[in-house]
């Protein structure tokens, strides 16, 4: 089994509003990849060009699984999601009315997860104990930390190989990230995930990346090939660890 996601300079935005500048990046198989910068940097268009939620004006994003490849800017959302690939999005888009358990199930809609929904559901519950507690309970009535978590679990109701994870510490109180973060870190051992996961928060999102890249703007000014390439950086110095460089 291999999986590779590439994206190659990519221009996208909304209108007459360009976003994203030859962006270049890439994830394989088995890797965390962290995409760093601050908001309104372009990431979570990036991310929406994998998920084919936004066209690119010009550029590829392909993904490769098992040899073959797939174009994805030619593909809908639905489609890649049937590739296996699931995204977590910025302000967790849970359908609030409806229960934990109902949340679950609507991420197993993939032909694919349908045979599982099961053995996922008892994995989710595992993982996040919190929500077996509260299968029955609405999801807008829970906490902001229980929220992420029920978004995170209901991406992986898709059985999923790739996960796309969008600015996982918004909103959360800093031991919330914490746990977040390591929840990521634990599913993707466990799960044999490979994960892309835009991040603001430096220190919460080394901890778990294997390597990653920094945007500014709309354009990648730096690829770190580890994490200690990344802490070595002028511009995380300046912006992320508070060095006067």
């Amino acid at each position: 089994m291999s999986l590779e996601l590439r994206i190659d300079k990519v221009d996208a935005g909304y209108g007459a509003v360009r976003a994203l500048h030859g962006v270049s990046i890439g994830v394989r198989q088995g890797e965390t990849v962290a995409l760093l910068g601050t908001n309104g940097n372009g990431k979570s268009t990036l991310l929406k060009c994998v998920m084919g939620m936004v066209r690119p004006t010009q550029g590829s994003v392909t993904l490769a699984i098992d040899g073959a490849r797939h174009d994805l800017t030619q593909l809908s959302t639905e489609e890649i999601v049937n590739l296996g690939v699931a995204m977590v999005p910025e302000g967790r888009r849970l359908f609030p009315r409806l229960t934990v358990e109902e949340n679950l199930l609507l991420g197993a809609f993939r032909q694919q997860a349908r045979a599982r929904i099961s053995t996922n559901a008892a994995f989710c519950y595992e993982i996040f104990p919190v929500l077996a507690e509260r299968r029955r309970q609405l999801a807008g009535s829970l906490s902001g930390g229980q929220q992420q978590m029920l978004a995170i679990a209901r991406a992986l109701m898709s059985s999923p190989r790739l996960l796309v994870v969008d600015e996982p510490s918004v909103g959360l109180a800093p031991i919330l990230v914490s746990h977040t973060i390591t929840k990521i870190k634990e599913l993707k051992e466990r799960y044999g995930l490979t994960v892309l996961m835009a991040e603001q928060n430096f220190h919460q999102a080394v901890r778990i990346a294997d390597r990653g890249y920094i945007i500014v703007h709309g354009e990648i000014v730096f690829e770190g090939k580890t994490v200690a390439e990344l802490e070595q950086n002028e511009l995380v110095k300046n912006y992320y660890l508070g060095s006067t460089a």
